[in-house]
């Protein structure tokens, strides 16, 4: 038997799965949605790494996204949000199945044994951080799109969003998590969410270049194929984004949304109207909830972490605890204006972040499973 077929392969469908020269090469392949995971995808990806992880002839993964018309494109949108949508309305179960398995996988790439490189071209948001954040060397180009664009919708940034957003420099994650700002390729090394800034045109040749070397060490081996770009992303960690203003790390740092707000409007215009507009736009409630998230998840271990998460996403998609159902969820409006019936117009619960109080938010945090009953109760750190 061949080294191409002795491992785990899949040559069709929407993740496509190869063993070439001791190297796992997973290609997310539904390029028309921009490589949204569907529930299957998020199936796949995991069967993958996890025959992959005690299979002696693998010794490296490596993933990207597949373009329209060329081999790279954008990496991953997020989650397929219409489903989500259709789910919620008419109590799919399938809905709770995709946030289960999608953080488990999650929790796999953060602790996957062996090294694990991304390609992060063009468009990594959502449910694509979650893929990529978790792996050992993330490769960002000039084209990169990121972000954690989730309070738009009337979410908050998950997939392990509150974990390595609150690792970053200062108030940075409660700003990129609030906001949604979108980051280049330049930007995400400064915001320590990828760690090599290459350029895009260089990737075809790395990407073939993989199953070509000797994996005897296989993090000496990833250090000298990624040499030639050390000074690029040495500047890049240096380079302050033009969006991102010193007064921002005490301002998002204050202890609620309404102090942000309010400390914001007593800057010039030009410190604070992006930041001000980003957060008019999105949901008073699920912006109080997020900035709680980011805050504990500071202090949390990343199986913990997710469980909370799971906590949270079960409440914004069936929010009992508000007194309503599926259909007048933050989420479900938010996901209608944003990408259903494209209005762009929600009609959120709150018009401001002075009407959301504690008590408003805090269930959000109480799981709606005993421990041992918890979906991700398994999830370990050890």
């Amino acid at each position: 038997m061949s080294d191409a077929t002795a491992s785990f392969v899949r040559e069709t469908g929407e993740v496509l799965a190869q063993v070439r020269g001791g190297v796992g090469l997973l290609t997310l392949n539904r390029p028309k949605a921009l490589n949204a995971l569907s529930l299957q995808m998020v199936r796949d990806i995991t069967e993958a790494l996890q025959a992959w992880q005690f299979d002696e002839q693998v010794q490296v993964i490596a993933m990207r996204g597949m373009g329209k018309t060329q081999a790279f494109g954008a990496f991953c949108a997020g989650g397929d949000i219409r489903f989500f949508h259709q789910a919620a309305l008419s109590g799919d179960p399938r809905l709770e199945d995709f946030f289960t398995e999608e953080y488990r996988l999650n929790h796999l790439i953060h602790r996957y044994s062996k090294p694990c490189l991304v390609f992060m071209d063009g468009v990594v948001m959502g449910g694509g951080m979650g893929l990529a954040q978790g792996a050992g060397v993330r490769i960002a180009t000039e084209h990169t799109k990121m972000a954690m664009p989730e309070t738009l919708i009337g979410l908050f940034p998950d997939v392990g969003g509150g974990y390595f957003l609150s690792r970053c420099q200062g108030a940075l994650g409660e700003y990129l998590g609030l906001t949604g700002q979108v980051l280049d390729g330049a930007q995400a090394v400064y915001a320590g969410l990828a760690d090599v800034l290459c350029p895009s045109s260089a990737l075809p040749a790395l990407w073939d270049a993989l199953p070509h070397q000797a994996w005897s060490h296989p993090q000496a081996t990833i250090q000298q194929l990624l040499q030639p770009y050390q000074d690029a992303t040495h500047s890049a960690k240096s380079t302050v984004p033009d969006w991102w203003h010193p007064a921002y790390d005490d301002v998002f740092s204050l202890p609620t949304v309404s102090d942000i707000t309010a400390a914001l409007s007593q800057h010039p215009a030009s410190v604070s109207e992006a930041a001000s507009q980003a957060l008019q736009k999105r949901s008073p409630l699920m912006l109080a909830v997020t900035l709680q998230q980011i805050r504990l998840a500071r202090h949390m271990g990343l199986a913990d972490e997710l469980r909370i998460e799971r906590d949270l996403v079960r409440h914004c998609f069936h929010p009992s605890h508000l007194g309503i159902g599926p259909a007048s969820s933050e989420t479900v409006e938010g996901i209608r204006a944003l990408a259903i019936d494209k209005d762009h117009q929600p009609r959120w619960s709150a018009s401001s972040a002075n009407q959301i109080t504690d008590d408003m938010v805090r269930p959000f945090f109480v799981s709606p499973w005993p421990l041992q009953a918890h979906p991700l109760r398994d999830l370990s750190d050890a």
